[in-house]
């Protein structure tokens, strides 16, 4: 249904913010069951991730109706600034894992 409403490239760019809040979601969740058997907090994890996906795979999902709403196409510049975020959590529990 969606792709009646927004063009071919924006339709791309929504399913990759879908994409990514999946990746994460089920990241988060698989960190989570397994969170009482790691030597460290995850609370900088999730708040990254949780600020990450909310920039980018929202910004991409606002970015995306610009069509419909102009004033949206300026949500792309917020998208790199979530994917950093994410970016920066996972190099953390990597780190973090590498130490222990």
């Amino acid at each position: 249904m969606l792709e009646n409403k927004i063009s071919g490239n924006l339709l791309e760019a929504f399913e990759k913010g879908v994409k990514y809040q999946m990746y994460t979601g089920l990241g988060l969740i698989a960190f989570g069951l397994h969170a009482d058997r790691l030597p460290f907090k995850l609370i900088s994890f999730y708040a990254l991730n949780l600020i990450g996906v909310l920039l980018f795979s929202g910004g991409l999902y606002l970015y995306s109706m610009y069509e419909s709403a102009p004033f949206l196409k300026n949500m792309a510049m917020i998208v790199p600034f979530g994917g950093t975020s994410m970016i920066v959590a996972w190099i953390i529990v990597i780190v973090q894992l590498i130490r222990r």
